[in-house]
């Protein structure tokens, strides 16, 4: 029976008992207290601990589930996996124990004709509570099931509570006996060691937990707790998993054989050359790769990015373990491309959305392999050198400052070196490794400081706020000038009494119109005038403790003492032509969520004059045509002069409205909501903004590229440089149209027109580069020499020539040598400044030990560059283009080494 029609199977037989049929949620929970949805139940938690009223009085569902808490152990057991599926009944209030019972046999022991799946009742096991009469009764005497089959466990072993008073109750788990080949029989009435034998959990295997949540429990630690009563509403909730039904019913050893997961197997067979079933090793990285790809298709899916942190962290390693996995398994080219359409095309029968939603899927994917592939290129070399050094001083352990090098320098997560380690047989000092990286935390957060605060100790700032006993009020959205007063001066990031002109200054208002940076928006300038005469103009404003606005600048006449009143005016044109950027900011956000999906969520912003920059969640350039689809729905919106408005309100009001919050900032319970339009966009904001977008004038999306993996980057110019901007593009295509003789609406034709000439002529160049070569290469073939029983061709090819020239010009060379005896080739050229080598060996000269890589890497050292490749072909360059003569020397010396 295949998964799918297990699924299928499910839904279909409680839909027949009348329970309302629930999609599967998202594999990122709603719950913020997890990253992930680990269990079929968790949807239903806020109707099994009673904050929310459940909508159905029964529900199933079929959940998509993530796991990695054991991923160590993924392909060395039969059952753990990072994804599975978790099909589970629910009850609120209605059917109890007798019911969930009643369901669960039906189900599993009914014919397959009849919709059910047809499991011998003479394999199933069952575990109870030791006390659960009820559910023992009913097995034993409605049922018919023989009471030697069944296991009676102590409450701590049979029990399922949230970890904090609340509901919680005993379980039934429903076993099945796969046999005396999968370990030894069980006693009568208990299984061997139960429940914790390897031995046990691989012949008699769980396959579903009826939960009986009917007691509510008290305080107390891990399952040493007190049972208060029952609850007035008692509740049902089950959980079988998917998979290992499925390798039952299909026969198979384990969950990485069954029909959703074993396809991929077969493909990393095929590309590996390594066969399941022979080696141990082997197909523990088989199994790591089916697994791990599978999981990654359904993260990304649900919209999960690669990252540093959090969901997108556990992605990133899911899917550099498969990688490396392969590259384990000997397969060193992109792996994904050909195992993740084997894992759509079997998923895609129980998740239609994965085929529709292909191309965004694996792109996110493609990359971040790409990505992980220049990870490892530049790091296992270093890896490597590191352990040789390890082992040849007789150590057994990898410094922790050498890992966090790893890490800090190449990319090389934590957790790949410490695999890579106990591969060869070593340890890594994680201590260090991790008091190395709380150290780089500690400088990293105290030059961010200095960059603020002029490395004053923010010590001083906070015993400033707390004199105050309350923030600093803030009455710039309504006030452009303030009458205040001057409450601390600082100078050189120390309190003074009084200061001259001219200084650098520091002071801090008992009210302020200026705006400190945050948030993306760059801070206010402008002038603070003195009743004593003297004037300070602001050049930057700075919190360095939140509710303490900093003003910066510089006293340029008279002198400033604490307590002196002041006029307080922010630069008006300065002030409009960020709030304008700002707005914008907003605007550009809501459309590209229109244009690519609710995933295009913000990661980062500035709001500068006339400028804006857009940091957003995307895993893939966006399309020239969408760009301008988003600008001209910015530009439409301007035209419709919309509202734009502010309101505080409670932090939950304001999502239950749909406002977009920065990810990752934290908010206070009362949030400022800035929505444009009504309701067209709504977003958590502290910044200024202009009253209508009418104010904006227009905006001209003028960049987009990556500033990271899966972040994309927009720039946009707002207002009067938007208009600069296009009256300069309007200037040089009037030049253009001008130089090439056309009219504009012509222009983009001629340019494309010249542009395919080019490259016509530069395909004959070629061809003609190519005719050139094979002309010299039958010349060139006389010319080789034997050293130590090889036939070996070098050749300087001179100037002009390009690395792909070169590189069939050595194919040709190779093969008109033939395999009759050991032969070499090695051509070294330049093309401009850049030095070029390409090395060459065939069969024999293989097996006589002339490895193409290692003569590479003499003859790159003698040049000055690099390179590499495998022992048939390998190439490099980089070097010194006048070193030619000396490159072919030393891979003579090599090669005479050799012999």
């Amino acid at each position: 029976m295949r998964t799918s029609e297990i699924h299928r199977r499910w839904l279909d037989f409680f839909a027949k008992k009348q329970h309302e049929v629930v999609p599967s949620a998202s594999l990122v929970s709603s719950d913020p207290s997890i990253l992930f949805t680990i269990a079929g139940m968790v949807p239903f938690i806020p109707y099994i601990v009673g904050t929310e009223k459940a909508p159905y009085a029964r529900a199933v569902s079929v959940q998509k589930c993530i796991r990695t808490n054991d991923i160590e152990n993924v392909g060395r057991t039969t059952r753990h996996g990072t994804f599975f599926q978790m099909a589970g009944n629910f009850s609120f209030g209605d059917y109890f124990k007798k019911g969930a019972i009643d369901f669960s046999w039906e189900l599993l022991t009914g014919a397959q004709d009849e919709g059910g799946y047809g499991l011998d009742p003479e394999r199933l096991w069952i575990t109870l509570w030791e006390e659960d009469q009820e559910s023992f009764d009913h097995l034993v005497e409605v049922i018919g099931f023989p009471a030697e089959r069944i296991v009676r466990l102590p409450w701590e072993e049979s029990c399922w509570d949230t970890g904090q008073p609340g509901p919680a109750g005993s379980t039934g788990e429903w076993h099945y006996d796969r046999g005396p080949e999968f370990g030894p029989d069980a006693p009568h009435g208990v299984l061997p060691e139960w429940p914790g034998s390897p031995e046990a959990e691989d012949r008699y295997i769980e396959i579903w937990n009826l939960v009986f949540d009917q007691f509510l429990r008290g305080e107390g630690k891990g399952k040493d707790y007190p049972l208060l009563g029952e609850l007035d509403q008692k509740s049902i909730d089950t959980g079988l998993g998917v998979e290992r039904l499925a390798y039952i019913l299909q026969g198979r050893n384990n969950m990485y054989e069954v029909d959703q997961v074993f396809p991929v197997i077969e493909k990393a067979q095929e590309l590996s050359g390594r066969v399941y079933g022979a080696d141990d090793e082997d197909d523990v990285r088989l199994r790591v790769v089916a697994d791990h790809v599978r999981s990654a298709l359904m993260l990304v899916a649900d919209g999960v990015k690669p990252g540093n942190e959090g969901r997108g962290y556990v992605l990133r390693r899911l899917i550099r373990r498969a990688v490396r996995s392969m590259r384990l398994l000997g397969y060193d080219d992109p792996s994904m491309p050909a195992l993740l359409p084997v894992s759509k095309d079997v998923m895609k029968e129980s998740y239609s959305q994965l085929e529709s939603d292909f191309s965004r899927i694996s792109d996110v994917v493609y990359a971040e392999e790409e990505a992980f592939r220049r990870t490892l290129a530049s790091g296992t070399t270093i890896f490597d050198q590191l352990a040789g050094g390890v082992r040849e001083q007789g150590g057994r352990s990898i410094a922790g400052e050498d890992a966090f090098r790893l890490h800090d320098t190449f990319g090389f997560p934590i957790d790949l070196t410490l695999e890579m380690a106990q591969e060869v047989g070593l340890s890594v000092d994680e201590e260090g490794f991790r008091s190395a990286m709380s150290e780089q935390r500690e400088r990293a957060r105290a030059d961010a400081a200095a960059k603020k605060t002029g490395h004053t100790d923010t010590a001083l700032y906070n015993r400033i706020l707390g004199q105050r006993g309350e923030a600093v009020p803030f009455l710039g959205y309504t006030e452009s000038s303030v009458a205040t007063t001057l409450e601390s001066v600082l100078v050189d990031g120390a309190l003074v009494d009084t200061v001259q002109a001219p200084a650098d200054i520091e002071v801090v208002l008992a009210s302020t119109p200026f705006y400190a940076e945050m948030g993306g928006q760059l801070a206010d300038q402008g002038r603070i005038a003195l009743t004593g005469g003297g004037i300070i103009e602001v050049d930057d404003v700075q919190a360095p403790v939140k509710g303490l606005p900093v003003h910066r600048g510089r006293l340029v006449e008279g002198e400033a003492h604490p307590g002196e009143s002041a006029i307080a005016t922010i630069d008006l044109e300065r002030r409009g032509a960020i709030a304008r950027a700002h707005t914008a900011t907003h605007m550009v956000h809501q459309a590209l969520r229109e244009e690519l999906g609710e995933g295009a969520t913000q990661a980062g912003s500035e709001n500068s004059p006339g400028r804006m920059r857009f940091d957003f969640r995307f895993g893939q350039a966006v399309p020239k045509s969408s760009l301008e689809e988003v600008e001209g729905r910015v530009n439409t919106l301007l035209q419709q002069e919309l509202e734009v408005t502010d309101a505080q309100m409670p932090i939950d009001e304001a999502k239950a409205l749909g406002a977009q919050a920065l990810f990752g900032e934290k908010y206070g319970d009362i949030v400022r909501v800035v929505s444009i339009g009504g309701d067209w966009s709504r977003e958590l904001c502290g910044g200024t903004h202009v009253p209508t977008t009418g104010a904006l004038g227009s905006v001209n999306l003028v960049g987009e590229s990556s500033i990271g993996s899966g972040v994309r980057r927009v720039d946009a110019l707002v207002g009067l440089n938007a208009y600069r901007h296009q009256a300069k593009e309007k200037a040089l295509v009037s030049q253009l149209s001008e130089i090439m003789n056309v009219g504009a609406d012509d222009l983009p034709e001629r340019v494309r027109s010249l542009t395919q000439r080019l490259r016509e002529t530069e395909k004959q160049l070629a061809a003609m580069r190519g005719a050139q070569l094979q002309a010299e290469a039958g010349r060139l073939v006389e010319s080789a020499r034997t050293i130590g029983g090889t036939r070996v061709l070098l050749h300087d090819a001179g100037e002009g020539i390009a690395a792909g020239d070169l590189r069939t010009l050595v194919q040709d060379l190779r093969n008109r040598l033939g395999e009759d005896s050991p032969a070499v080739v090695a051509v070294v050229g330049a093309d401009g400044a850049k030095a070029a080598l390409v090395v060459a060996t065939n069969a024999a000269a293989r097996e006589a030990g002339r490895r193409a890589g290692a003569l590479l890497k003499a003859g790159a050292e003698a040049m000055g560059g690099r390179g590499g490749g495998k022992d048939d072909m390998a190439q490099g360059g980089g070097g010194d283009p006048q070193r030619t003569s000396q490159t072919l020397d030393a891979i003579a010396a090599a090669l005479g080494a050799d012999a």
